[in-house]
């Protein structure tokens, strides 16, 4: 255990996490979310494989798949085909400083699945938490407008929110797998290429994409989808508190309302801040 390490790692994974809303914007603008799926996927399939390898766990790979094939099948499909799939297209529907907070909600909606899923009991403060966090949803969704219930783009507000309980469920199932982490995620991004490759050849066509959709698309393979989980996987395993580390995800948000304000020039609507 090393908390000053634990803190390093966690801070790189949430620097990390708050550039990706605005990557996925960009990527947005050259490629569909279901390309966007197929080419991100591609290039975390990479890089976990890179990282397995390094670690010397790369050989365990087939034998971890052949123990429970199943189970690593829905898990692929949950996350990352259809969890980011709802996600990207939400993206696309929606200003990323809305689709963003609204996913992040899913903290609250892991808190309830995992009282009804797993047996944990909900305090009355996580209760109160819940429907802070759920009233706060829709002050960002409606814009502040909570008598009209007014939506940007209804369709989009419930992708967002249905991300959030892909992304919960996926991690209860996960709460099953005594299997290495790392392998584990490899194992549903190359279970899953085919699929959102399939898809992808549906929704568009590939010729024509130029270089900085590719660079885009590199980046939130890499740093949402890949690379990024390992360094929070490490922080968790350093930290002798890891509610401390926990903690650290809700700097992101702010740093990337920022980072979309200067970088893509999207307005932040004051109702998005009031929201959070």
């Amino acid at each position: 255990m090393n908390d000053r390490l634990a803190m390093g790692y966690g801070l790189a994974a949430v620097l990390l996490w708050s550039t990706v809303a605005t990557a996925f914007k960009i990527t947005l603008t050259y490629m569909t979310p279901e390309q966007m799926l197929a080419a991100a996927s591609v290039v975390s399939a990479i890089a976990l494989a890179g990282v397995a390898a390094f670690q010397g766990k790369l050989g365990n790979l087939f034998s971890t798949f052949t123990a429970r094939p199943g189970y690593y099948l829905l898990l692929g499909v949950i996350n990352p085909l259809v969890y980011y799939l709802v996600l990207f297209k939400a993206y696309d529907l929606l200003p990323a400083s809305q689709a963003q907070p609204l996913n992040y909600s899913w903290a609250i909606t892991l808190t309830l699945m995992a009282a009804m899923f797993l047996g944990q009991k909900i305090r009355k403060q996580d209760w109160l938490a819940a429907i802070l966090g759920y009233a706060g949803v829709v002050v960002i969704a409606t814009k502040g407008d909570l008598l009209a219930l007014k939506f940007d783009s209804p369709l989009g507000v419930g992708l967002a929110l249905l991300s959030t309980f892909l992304w919960a469920g996926y991690w209860i199932l996960n709460t099953k797998n005594q299997a290495d982490p790392v392998l584990g995620l490899l194992l549903g991004f190359l279970l899953s290429l085919p699929f959102s490759i399939g898809i992808s050849f549906y929704s568009a066509s590939w010729h024509g994409i130029p270089w900085q959709g590719w660079l885009a698309v590199s980046y939130v393979g890499l740093f949402e989808m890949g690379i990024t989980f390992v360094l929070w996987l490490s922080a968790m395993k350093q930290a002798t508190n890891t509610a401390r580390i926990s903690n650290l995800i809700f700097i992101s948000p702010f740093i990337s309302l920022i980072l979309l304000n200067q970088i893509i020039g999207e307005h932040i609507h004051p109702s998005t801040i009031s929201g959070w």
